[in-house]
């Protein structure tokens, strides 16, 4: 047993490492991408996009995520179940990507612009290249092979950003954004398929395994859609009830709210579900597991929201220009978002790990239940309604998540408090400091580029420096593995 934990440490220590490499890469090209096409093309271009994508990225979970995460899952039958959930997906797929053709015009009388629905029908082909990679995905992760994240993501994100920033310098617009999004997935399909190295016709259809990966599926299915549909609803309620440039905004403000705490996320999830799926059966592994993962993402995830909550919305309008302001609003409101999602993230590959992934749609219920209400409440007040509305529907759903997984793990009240309660206060207290200081002080917005970007910088580092000193002084034991870790 000594050598099958160390093994898997050993991976996991290797698979956190490639994630890492993997994400950052992406997150950096995600950055450059975005700020070179924020000076290339208006809030109301991307607006007409994220408009006509919507019901593109809410169908393809039924193409793509649920059956995958059986197939990590399973211990038997590999290559049938494989073989099944290759047709599975990909007959879904089809069948998506020709509702979403037939809907199209819908969109366009919803937000009353005959683009959008020009590019919902353009879209709707990449709903079936997303299907092609539910099976290599699944595979790779499985055998904890790390080249998505090394070699397959970046490969997406440079795509995207090459064709799109081509395609906006050319003036095509909005299509400038299409084109990137068929030229990444066909990229990321080849990649796929060439790294894992599955081929299907190793194994056979059977419909009896269907439904067997489909019962493990199903409730992973719903919190996806769930997901999903709040996205969509709030593009649906932004688009219509403000305007196609709010959309814009929004979308541009919510992808640079997510990039430093996704990129966090994703690299610890990569790794944690198989992890936790090996480990769920030796009860005070399983414990020390979770709590060690969410200290470790909690320690990384709340220092990153509570900067942006201090300095987003100056960093962005530097960063895109003065007519991207609503989205730095946006960036600084959603700070909560981070780390509710922290909470989920660590909650359900936890509950997945341990084979009870019904348990997730309580939490995915909750964020049903409060996004869309709050939004609608808030949206008077804007964009920033909208993100203390995301903020607080993320929060309630990480909490329901913690309390859910908690039974199932067996971790305290008071062991949950000490993991989580210093670096949350630590993390307040320097926003508020910084906070204050940029928006009676400094107006780092109101200098010129290259000064009020210094001025950023500098901010940034006194919110490290406020952080760690409120740690270390209410809580040295949570610092204490990252200074053991330095000296090694």
């Amino acid at each position: 047993m000594t050598d099958e934990r160390g093994g898997l440490l050993a991976i996991l220590k290797r698979g956190a490492a490639l994630s890492a490499a993997g994400v950052a890469a992406v997150q950096v090209i995600a950055l450059a991408q975005t700020l070179v096409l924020a000076h290339l093309l208006s809030p109301g271009e991307v607006g007409v996009f994220t408009a006509g994508t919507v019901l593109t990225t809410f169908v393809v979970v039924f193409s793509h995520s649920s059956l995958s995460h059986a197939l990590i899952q399973r211990h038997d039958r590999i290559a049938d179940a494989a073989e099944t959930v290759f047709w599975a997906t990909l007959v879904s797929g089809a069948l998506l990507a020709g509702v979403l053709l037939a809907t199209a015009p819908v969109l366009s009388a919803i937000f009353d612009d005959s683009q959008v629905g020009l590019v919902a029908a353009v879209s709707s082909g990449t709903v079936l290249l997303t299907s092609l990679m539910a099976v290599p995905d699944a595979l790779m992760q499985r055998e904890f092979q790390f080249k998505r994240r090394v070699i397959v993501d970046p490969a997406n994100a440079a795509t995207f950003a090459i064709v799109s920033i081509a395609g906006a310098a050319a003036g095509w617009g909005v299509w400038a954004l299409v084109a990137g999004y068929y030229a990444a997935l066909t990229v990321s399909v080849i990649a796929a398929w060439w790294l894992s190295g599955w081929r299907p016709g190793r194994g056979h259809f059977r419909f009896g395994l269907w439904r067997e990966l489909a019962v493990f599926a199903l409730p992973l299915l719903i919190e996806s859609v769930l997901e999903r549909a709040i996205e969509a609803g709030e593009v649906v309620l932004v688009g219509h009830r403000l305007e196609t440039s709010a959309l814009g905004n929004y979308r541009n403000g919510r992808r640079l709210a997510f990039l430093p705490v996704m990129a966090i996320i994703q690299i610890c999830s990569y790794v944690l579900f198989p992890a936790f799926a090996r480990i769920a059966g030796e009860r005070e592994r399983f414990k020390r597991g979770f709590l060690t993962a969410l200290g470790w993402m909690w320690l990384a995830v709340v220092p990153a929201s509570a900067l942006l909550a201090a300095i987003g919305e100056p960093a962005v309008v530097l960063l895109l220009g003065g007519q991207w302001r609503g989205a730095g609003v946006l960036v600084q409101t959603m700070c909560g978002v981070g780390v509710g999602y922290a909470l989920m993230s660590v909650s359900a590959e936890a509950l997945k790990g341990a084979g009870r992934p019904q348990l997730i749609n309580w939490m995915s219920g909750v964020g049903a239940l409060t996004a869309i209400p709050l939004i609608v409440l808030l949206l008077p007040h804007g964009l920033p309604g909208v993100g203390v509305a995301l903020s607080i529907s993320a929060a309630l759903t990480g909490l329901a998540g913690l309390v859910l997984s908690r039974s199932v793990v067996g971790v305290s009240r008071g062991e949950l408090a000490r993991c989580l309660v210093p670096v949350l206060l630590a993390g307040v207290g320097a926003a508020v400091a910084v906070g204050v200081f940029e928006h009676r002080v400094v107006h780092a917005s109101a200098h010129g580029v290259a000064a009020g970007l210094g001025l950023i910088v500098l901010e940034a580092l006194a919110f490290a420096g406020l952080f760690i000193v409120v740690l270390q002084v209410i809580s040295p034991a949570t610092l204490r593995p990252i200074w053991q870790a330095r000296r090694r």
